[in-house]
């Protein structure tokens, strides 16, 4: 199968493979041995989260001392 990289840099998948693939909205691209590997993944909110938490590098230590802060005088 072919697929044509557009002016746009836009790549239009063959409904065969959209097919196979089931629904997808996100790709993992990466690049080996001048292969482009396209593989599906489900985007999370969780993951986005945890994404997040590392890029401000704090630690599940951080998050533990937040929320016991938090709940100090409450009455939960």
């Amino acid at each position: 199968m072919l697929a044509k990289l557009t002016d746009q840099n836009r790549i239009t998948l063959p409904l065969s493979v959209t097919e196979a693939l089931g629904p997808v909205e996100y790709f993992e691209i990466t690049v080996e041995g001048g292969q482009v590997i396209l593989t599906p993944v489900k985007i999370q909110r969780s993951d986005a989260v945890r994404e997040k938490l590392a890029e401000l590098n704090i630690t599940e230590q951080d998050v533990a001392d937040a929320v016991a802060w938090a709940r100090e005088g409450s009455s939960i």
